[in-house]
């Protein structure tokens, strides 16, 4: 069997690529080879607790990629032939191609320590099985504690509250979503979370997990412990790298697979995108470990047009990092460096800031205040990071705030840029925030 395109991993950044290259070049045949049938939306699985309350409301479909004329092959690759440009299946068959795509994904962490392997102790897989498994045994327990205070930790964390559970959120760092945000808005989400009933424990590492059979809690560095008969591991992901291992394929700094700006691998006809394919941060060049769907789907759409000879140029200028989640009616954005990061870099920043509200006049009924944060060169006035709290309009504020960051936008940019507004939808023209912080730094750089 001969396919003129083929994918390994049938995630968002395996389907993008399928779909991309079969628009880019429609006269060739285009599959994806995964283990699983059945998907799981990546960013949807912590609502499978509460919201959803089901693992199968949550898949991933396949029918826009079918009907494009993308072929899904169920089944597991074993192992790859870079020389013979074929692979080989699980079920004994074989796959010939001109151009393969590793869109392998990522696995969940699971630190070394002990206890681990007791019942009752689990990650956030991306697999519906396990998922499944998950779900299940999280409607018999009664405390449940996240370890791991990121995106993924208090989505969980707040989904699994949401079922009458007692949570409790540890987070090592000082303060909550310490990747993304500065302190001030990891407050704001503890506030959030805290008044809606979840435990939040910071400063605080994990060293045992108790129990004979099953958990019973877990012991802290600092000698205490904390009861619970649940415990689930949300502190990150590694890249899938075992089929390309003694390839001879070149392997970047974090263990996943080094790629150029086309997202090309050092192996002729060889690409590979998402959280397989090792990134570069956007600002410092340095190897980044940001793994997000949205960012795997930007990956599958450089590759996929970039198949064959660079027919259509889009290019991969690194990992900007943009973000956001929703707790509780609290919405939270960010994109691009925080204060800490940017001064952590060499930066000299100014730091603009303002609050409003999302409607005018305030007295509308749902409103939500807004708190923006900009992070401003000293020396350029050049954009380097936002952080938003507010309402649902954040979600889309951060992402125009982050094609600003890749189109380099400044201060002076901001305070000039021409906005529509409408009372039922934002601030008013005169008090919107992104133009009053950024007015704000604009004062210090003078």
């Amino acid at each position: 069997m001969k396919k003129e395109i083929l994918i390994i991993g049938g995630g968002p950044a395996g389907i993008i690529t399928a779909t991309t290259a079969k628009k880019t070049y429609p006269e060739k045949t285009v599959a994806v080879v995964r283990k699983e049938e059945t998907g799981l939306v990546p960013c949807g699985i912590p609502y499978i607790f509460g919201t959803l309350n089901s693992v199968d409301a949550n898949i991933m479909g396949i029918k826009p990629a079918e009907k494009l004329g993308v072929e899904f092959v169920i089944d597991e690759v074993t192992a790859v032939d870079f020389e013979r440009k074929t692979v080989l299946l699980k079920s004994g068959d074989s796959i010939e191609y001109e151009k393969l795509v590793f869109a392998t994904g990522s696995r969940p962490v699971l630190p070394p320590i002990e206890g681990k392997e007791l019942k009752g102790v689990f990650t956030v897989a991306k697999n519906k099985e396990y998922m499944e498994e998950v779900f299940n045994f999280a409607k018999n327990a009664k405390r449940v504690i996240i370890v791991g205070g990121g995106f993924i930790g208090i989505e969980v964390g707040d989904e699994i509250r949401k079922m009458g559970k007692e949570v409790t959120i540890i987070e090592a760092m000082p303060h909550l979503l310490p990747a993304a945000f500065d302190e001030e808005f990891g407050k704001i989400a503890e506030e959030k979370l805290t008044e809606h009933g979840a435990t939040i424990k910071t400063n605080l590492r994990v060293s045992k997990i108790l129990g004979n059979e099953s958990v019973t809690g877990v012991e802290f560095e600092d000698g205490s412990n904390l009861t619970a008969d649940m415990v689930i591991f949300a502190i990150g992901y590694k890249p899938n790298t075992g089929l390309v291992q003694n390839l001879g394929i070149h392997l970047g700094y974090s263990g996943a697979i080094w790629v150029d700006e086309y997202m090309r691998t050092s192996v002729r006809d060889v690409f590979a995108v998402g959280d397989c394919a090792e990134h570069k941060d956007f600002f410092t060049r340095k190897p980044s470990r940001l793994m997000l769907a949205s960012t795997a789907v930007f990956d599958a759409r450089v590759a996929g047009a970039n198949l064959y000879h660079l027919k259509v140029v889009r290019e991969n200028h690194g990992n900007l990092g943009v973000f956001s989640t929703s707790i509780e009616g609290l919405t939270l954005g960010a994109a691009g460096m925080t204060e800490r990061t940017a001064c952590a870099e060499g930066f000299e920043c100014v730091i603009g800031e303002a609050k409003s509200v999302d409607r005018h006049p305030g007295t509308l009924p749902d409103k939500s205040p807004l708190y923006v944060k900009l992070v401003f060169s000293k020396e350029s006035g050049l954009l380097l990071g936002a952080q938003i709290a507010g309402g649902k309009s954040v979600g889309e504020m951060i992402n125009i705030l982050g094609l600003g960051l890749q189109m380099g936008i400044t201060a002076n940019d901001l305070v000039t840029m021409q906005i529509g507004t409408h009372p039922l939808l934002t601030s008013a023209p005169t008090t919107y925030p992104l133009v009053l912080a950024a007015e704000s730094a604009i004062m210090k750089l003078r």
